[in-house]
């Protein structure tokens, strides 16, 4: 066994973005939507409604994305108690969503210029993806109507047309518009109005780092022709608005098989590379003891006396305190002499 002191310039950190598609089955656009009319009505049907990708009785479904209706002063649901007015499943929602995402009790959620006191929110089923969606991939077709007078408007995020990334404490946000692919239409059909967003603002954000997607009630219960799909968001205290159903029926237009969800997820993997150098002179002898004479302690063969040679199978990597960290396996021995360099590479992954 030989050792060898590596330096700086043997290490190189390399990370490369792999995306992936997002739903099960690696599916890259999601068209059939379920719901479980036990979930729906049961105790967590107060607060959100699971989208299946199959009927929920299947063996093979699994939950693809949750619907949620938030609301700043708790209408669109019924109240926790009758006595304590406005404390609701809806409140609850906003609560929790503008904690995640502003990280301030005190603050309110901006779609454009717009400031908001409801949303929907899409949350991504977390073991859907590893790190993080990936901007641009979104594409989501919302229908206004149904039957033959139905009409759709098709929204994603605006990754492309930005220059400058926002943050929030949830990470990175990018506003919902009228497009398709990260990019927002190039028309203006409202005049005064930026191409892609409403008279009511943005559709939303898209946060990328927490799988989940906000949109904008205001610009959604539009008509039609000013950007809407008339949705009709209930707002009535201590009445339960049903908002979670409203905008699955938008999403799969009512029935399995006429939506459109596309959507990728993205993963940085981070490699270590470390480059092994064997120079002419070095690691041409071994301590093999077959080597070895036992008895007289003389090399058995005694052409390895001016013309030794090796073969490399196995490179070790300790630290300074002689502790072995890593161990790689060469695919066949390498054959080391005096005539001979190497350069070994070696991959990390993690």
């Amino acid at each position: 066994m030989s050792f060898k002191r590596l330096d700086d310039s043997d290490f190189l950190v390399s990370s490369d973005a792999i995306t992936a598609t997002c739903w099960t089955g690696n599916i890259p656009t999601l068209q059939n939507f379920y719901t479980s009319s036990t979930q729906e009505a049961g105790s967590a049907g107060n607060y959100y409604l699971s989208v299946y990708q199959t009927s929920s009785t299947d063996p093979n479904a699994e939950v693809q994305f949750d619907i949620a209706y938030g609301n700043k002063v708790g209408s669109g649901s019924i109240f926790y108690n009758d006595l304590v007015s406005g404390s609701s499943y809806t409140r609850t929602i906003y609560g929790q969503y503008r904690n995640l995402v502003l990280g301030d009790e005190n603050s309110d959620f901006s779609f454009g210029t717009t400031t908001v006191k409801d949303f929907y929110a899409i949350s991504i089923h977390r073991n859907l993806y590893k790190e993080s969606l990936f901007p641009g991939s979104l594409n989501l077709i919302l229908f206004s109507g149904s039957g033959a007078g139905k009409r759709e408007i098709k929204i994603t995020d605006n990754s492309n047309n930005v220059n400058t990334i926002t943050f929030t404490d949830a990470g990175r946000v990018f506003e919902l518009v009228s497009g398709s692919n990260g990019s927002a239409i190039t028309t203006t059909p409202f005049p005064g109005i930026t191409a892609g967003y409403t008279p009511s603002g943005s559709y939303g954000w898209f946060l990328p780092d927490i799988g989940t997607i906000l949109l904008n009630p205001a610009a959604l219960d539009l008509p039609f022709v000013s950007g809407g799909i008339n949705l009709l968001t209930s707002r009535f205290f201590d009445a339960f608005g049903n908002n979670n159903s409203r905008l699955f029926q938008r999403i799969s237009s009512g029935s399995a098989a006429t939506g459109s969800f596309t959507l990728n997820s993205q993963e940085t993997i981070t490699s270590d590379y470390v480059f092994i150098r064997a120079r002419n002179g070095e690691f041409n002898y071994t301590e093999n003891p077959s080597f070895i004479s036992g008895s007289t302690g003389e090399l058995v063969f005694s052409d390895f006396i001016n013309n030794p040679k090796t073969y490399v199978t196995t490179v070790g990597l300790y630290n300074d305190n002689n502790e072995l960290l890593a161990v790689a396996k060469m695919s066949r021995p390498l054959k080391k002499d005096f005539t001979k360099e190497a350069l070994l590479r070696i991959k990390l992954d993690f």
